[in-house]
């Protein structure tokens, strides 16, 4: 078992790492739905919160079926991050997380997500804050730097711990790499692997099969792995890493059938948390990556993200299951794509 404060999770846990514009409830149920152990909302501004920002708000809703579930929130300043942290406590998560990870201009150069990573000493007073601003057990996602000269990912761990971090995940690149190259694992498994550390530490990056899940389970000894991109339009991952880690064999590819129960009922969710309008035109973003490696699915696709209501959809989605019935789908790494220009993984 693994234990983030009171929160019990099953032996090397599967997370669902948190992604702007794309893990909201909607998605959420269907990675809940094929075995993820932990989740996270997208990530919430400090100041939005604290402004009543209208988006920032939306987002802190969470469900009983999503359970554990936590909170990511993120900002530069320790006073409105602690506000905010007491803000989130009264939704009632299973945990709050503060994001130190999201590398992109717009969060990064107003000095926070990655932006953090230039400023220890800030890191630790920020966490500090919200550590004592709250009775949640609060957790860290992080990268190893801000760049190559700066991989400080192991004086991090050591000093969140100390300030009252119950878990930290640690996407394997900078704040400079992006999401380009190889996420380098090597400093994560350092820190499992520091004998001063004694919370769970969760490896983030690049993680896109069972074999690879597995081989860096074996490697680096990380307590469980946090996954992003592979999971849009595939939270089939879940399940299929824990059945190879427990039996070293596949699950069967998800059918046609399987891909859309799963697309219809996301529609579903999203058409009921948001609105019709706003819960179609969000969920059009999603079809093509369900229906990947469907030969001829453009025009499908087409009618899929120009149709106004769910019952046309339905339509759509019917014919495409009776058009492709029988067909197999091959075993192939999934592509992990940079999702939005915002934070996919941060």
């Amino acid at each position: 078992m693994v234990k983030i404060g009171n929160i019990q999770l099953p032996e090397f846990p599967l997370l669902l790492a948190p992604m702007e514009d794309v893990s909201d409830p909607p998605f959420r149920a269907v990675c809940k739905d094929n075995g993820a152990d932990l989740m996270y909302t997208e990530f919430i501004s400090s100041e939005g919160l604290i402004r009543d920002a209208i988006k920032s708000r939306k987002k802190l809703d969470i469900f009983e079926y999503e359970r554990p579930v936590g909170i990511q929130i993120f900002g530069g300043d320790e006073e409105s991050l602690a506000m905010a942290a007491r803000i989130v406590e009264v939704t009632n998560p299973d945990l709050l997380d503060i994001n130190f990870g999201c590398p992109v201009k717009k969060v990064a150069l107003k000095g926070a997500g990655a932006g953090v990573l230039k400023d220890i000493d800030l890191m630790v007073r920020l966490t500090s804050a919200v550590v004592k601003s709250t009775s949640l057990p609060v957790t860290v996602k992080t990268r190893l730097g801000w760049d190559d000269n700066t991989k400080n990912i192991e004086e991090v761990a050591e000093r969140l711990q100390d300030v009252g971090i119950k878990a930290l995940a640690i996407h394997g690149r900078t704040r400079t790499q992006m999401y380009k190259g190889e996420a380098d694992w090597t400093l994560i498994g350092k820190v499992k692997n520091n004998p001063r550390i004694h919370i769970p530490i969760f490896g983030n990056g690049d993680i896109d099969s069972p074999e690879k899940a597995v081989e860096y389970k074996n490697r680096y000894g990380v307590d469980g792995i946090m996954i992003g991109r592979a999971a849009i339009g595939y939270p089939w991952i879940f399940n299929e890493i824990k059945h190879f880690v427990k039996t070293g064999t596949h699950l069967p590819s998800p059918t046609i059938q399987d891909r859309v129960a799963v697309a219809r009922k996301h529609l579903y969710k999203s058409v009921e948390w948001k609105n019709p309008v706003v819960g179609i035109n969000e969920m059009r973003r999603h079809y093509t990556n369900y229906l990947k490696g469907l030969p001829n699915i453009k025009e499908y696709r087409g009618k899929l993200v120009t149709l106004k209501t769910v019952e046309e959809i339905d339509e759509v989605l019917n014919e495409i299951e009776r058009v492709y019935a029988g067909h197999q789908f091959e075993k192939t790494p999934i592509e992990l794509i940079d999702y939005h220009q915002n934070c996919p993984v941060n």
